[in-house]
């Protein structure tokens, strides 16, 4: 079968491959793929950014598709039911995040698509207690959001809690930037979605999912917009997820005294120049959040079926397997919104 693999460390290093199409076994769920998203992290893996634990292997962990072969333990799964899966493959079981089910945080975690062969393929296999059958109401291209829809919920709903009282500034229109917009819209929220100037058509595709106010902060006193609709108070939250170093230091002092900061966006560097002074004199919580976990797919799987999220507007152009090069370069070049591979 085709398969989109990072052969090696280092800046590309990828290809499309014929591999051996894999079998269902014990608790594992065979997948048709339908579609793939092309995530920021895959980029990162394309740009040797990310160092894979495991090379050769196949990207690829925000899909959807229609299962065609159980493992003899799957209990719940049938032929035939339209699907999308969690990124966990493994975990240990025994840790106290696993127990949890934050399986997130298993030290020994192993990942579709980053540790073993992901989506980017014909196929695919994941556990049973990974995949979640599809309502009726939920497109399989939609589907294929779920992930990093899921990473938004677990920022806005579980790690911390967005109320319809609360003002929240977001940094980033990217993909996930726009996902969380519409979870903390979804809630009722009040919302400042802040880019820069080569962001335009993101603002403005933000104003058309929800947002009160757009900011292009190279243009406009950031400062005097969050003021302006704060009450002189500062925002109640602040979600960056741009990854963006003069982001995180920018929003820091808008966010009210006693508020709350959430870090979504991964940085290039681990360690950065932060403002400690207005964590320490805003009495501000400043709260990490790291990818998603079961209880985030539930949620996140109602906000579709309840069709809270515009997938139409958020996928922006679809390639085949082939043409995955042009995906990626499409994805780098900032021009679409969310690229999908059909497989």
């Amino acid at each position: 079968m085709k398969s989109v693999m990072k052969l090696d460390q280092g800046y590309d290093q990828m290809s499309l491959e014929h591999i051996d199409e894999p079998q269902a076994y014990d608790d594992k769920v065979k997948i048709k793929v339908a579609y793939t998203g092309i995530c920021g992290s895959d980029i990162h893996t394309f740009k040797g950014e990310y160092k894979n634990p495991t090379t050769p292997v196949t990207l690829g962990h925000e899909f959807s598709g229609v299962v065609v072969e159980i493992g003899k333990d799957v209990k719940h799964i049938k032929v035939g039911d339209r699907v999308t899966s969690e990124t966990t493959f493994t975990t240990c079981g025994e840790c106290e995040y696993c127990l949890s089910k934050d399986y997130n945080l298993c030290s020994n975690r192993k990942g579709i698509g980053t540790q073993v062969n992901g989506s980017m393929s014909e196929y695919v296999v994941s556990r049973e207690e990974s995949v979640h059958v599809l309502s009726d109401k939920i497109s399989l291209l939609s589907a294929a959001l779920t992930e990093p829809l899921a990473c938004c919920v677990h920022a806005a709903l579980e790690k911390t809690t967005v109320t319809k009282d609360d003002k929240v500034l977001i940094f980033g229109p990217g993909p996930i930037g726009l996902l969380l917009l519409q979870v903390v819209k979804a809630q009722g929220a009040f919302a400042i979605m802040s880019g820069i100037t080569k962001d335009a058509q993101r603002l403005e595709l933000a104003k058309s999912l929800g947002a009160d106010v757009i900011v292009d902060s190279l243009q406009e006193n950031l400062e005097e917009v969050v003021l302006q609709h704060t009450n002189g108070y500062g925002v109640d939250k602040v979600f960056e997820c741009s990854g963006a170093v003069p982001a995180l230091n920018q929003g820091l002092p808008l966010v009210k005294k006693k508020g709350t900061f959430v870090q979504v966006g991964l940085f290039a560097n681990k360690t950065n120049p932060i403002d400690q002074e207005s964590i320490i004199q805003r009495e501000i919580t400043y709260i990490g959040s790291r990818s998603q976990k079961p209880s985030s797919w539930k949620i996140a799987l109602k906000l579709l079926e309840e069709n809270k999220i515009a997938t139409d507007k958020m996928v922006t152009k679809t390639v085949s397997l082939d043409e995955w090069r042009q995906g990626f370069e499409a994805a780098m070049s900032g021009e679409e919104i969310k690229v999908m591979i059909q497989s």
